[in-house]
């Protein structure tokens, strides 16, 4: 079976959720003998983060002669230069006129917005027709949406959710036009199939959707229970840990250092340290050098071996907004950490069941005790620990890999 997994942007050089889950059914789909192509649609140069073998092909389809309208930047000069200022007014002028003058062509933002999709998803078609696959695999509504705008296929479609569905064609998230969410609403029209995280995400799927839904989770890495933390043992210094892009308006690690900066002084031999790269890097280093704790928290940039940063740390802290299925808080459950979160984001409140295998937070204050609680007590840490390990047998490789053949073979 020729199987075509489609992730429009992001893929090339990602290191998100998605590229790893796209990898993983890439390699997967690969060992069972299908013949497996990834697409992508980027002006950029690089490749795949994650490993795929040898016989899984990586296509970029981006061509710069498919026409796309873009509007231009506007910056603000911010030094001291009247030279230089000058002439960023004249500039930041210039791209105001050509912006007003591109939109009111293109019959306003929503018009310019279809405009370009309507041209990517011409390209998405003169590519796919010309492969023949025998399924294809959406990693996102947006990639969906980049296919079928204005096209039709024969061929099944499956749609990949990696985060709650709604969050995929509302404004929840961020801003979307009136225009875009109905577009993105009525792509669903065209699947076959999608695959969901969690059976409670069945509740958020949009009512133009009729294909079949089938929840399969992600995988998620297995240990003995000899590999886990041993809570147990005595150890000079401790370690709260966070493992996520930082990016504070779902991340909310700003709420990790307040957490901890209340109890810090309390214990010495603690320290907080962050993983991940992302736009907020200078926020959360004003923010820990206020709290004059730089010697305590550290934001320690992109780790290729997350498993094992979490085996040398002792509790997962985990303050986000909204996630899907967050790889990091399960692999780190999956190592015997417990966990904090808050009860109202999705898919934590999911995989942490409170006071079983972690705890469950309602506010900051809450956080901040669930916290104290953990770091004070060595034996909690342990028995919420083991319970989160254990939690994490059901999704394993073996299981999700399974699951996920059944599905495409009931479109042979």
């Amino acid at each position: 079976m020729k199987i075509l997994l489609i992730q429009h942007s992001g893929f090339i050089n990602g290191s998100g959720g998605t590229e790893k889950i796209c990898s993983f059914l890439a390699n997967n789909f690969a060992a069972l003998h299908h013949d497996v192509e990834i697409a992508t649609n980027e002006n950029i140069s690089g490749g795949a983060v994650f490993p795929l073998t040898n016989e899984i092909k990586l296509t970029n389809i981006f061509d710069p002669n498919v026409v796309q309208e873009n509007l231009q930047e506007l910056h603000n000069y911010k030094g001291n230069n009247p030279f230089q200022w000058l002439s960023s007014k004249i500039k930041k002028k210039q791209s105001k006129f050509f912006n007003k003058s591109l939109l009111k062509k293109m019959g306003g933002a929503d018009g310019l917005f279809e405009f370009n999709l309507k041209k990517r998803a011409e390209a998405w078609k003169k590519y796919i027709d010309s492969i023949k696959p025998d399924i294809i695999i959406t990693m996102s509504i947006g990639s969906l949406l980049e296919i079928t705008y204005q096209n039709e296929y024969t061929i099944p479609i499956i749609n990949s959710v990696n985060g709650r569905p709604d969050y995929d064609y509302s404004d929840i998230l961020w801003y979307r036009s009136e225009k875009e969410m109905s577009l993105l609403k009525e792509s669903y029209k065209h699947l076959s199939a999608i695959q969901i995280l969690f059976d409670s995400y069945n509740d958020f799927l949009p009512e133009t959707f009729h294909g079949k839904s089938v929840t399969i989770s992600n995988p998620v890495p297995q240990f003995e229970e000899k590999q886990i933390v041993d809570h147990l043992q005595i150890k000079k210094r401790y370690t709260i840990i966070n493992i996520a892009s930082l990016a504070t308006d779902c991340k909310q690690q700003h709420i990790a250092i307040n957490s901890f900066a209340k109890v810090a002084q309390k214990y010495p031999d603690w320290d907080m340290y962050f993983w991940g790269t992302g736009t907020d890097y200078d926020f959360l280093s004003d923010k820990i050098r206020t709290a004059d704790l730089q010697d305590r928290i550290f934001l320690k940039g992109f780790t290729n071996n997350p498993l094992e940063q979490l085996k040398n740390a002792d509790i997962f802290i985990f303050p986000s907004k909204y996630e899907g299925f967050p790889l990091a808080l399960t692999e780190a459950m999956s190592v015997g950490l417990p966990g904090i979160g808050f009860k109202t984001c999705s898919g934590v409140n999911e995989l942490i069941k409170d006071q079983e295998n972690g705890f469950l937070s309602k506010d900051e204050t809450e956080m901040t005790n669930n916290l104290e609680m953990l770091i004070q007590d060595h034996v909690l840490r342990q028995k919420l620990g083991k319970k989160a390990h254990l939690s994490m047998k059901q999704y394993d490789k073996e299981n999700v890999s399974q699951k996920w053949e059944t599905l495409i073979s009931s479109f042979m």
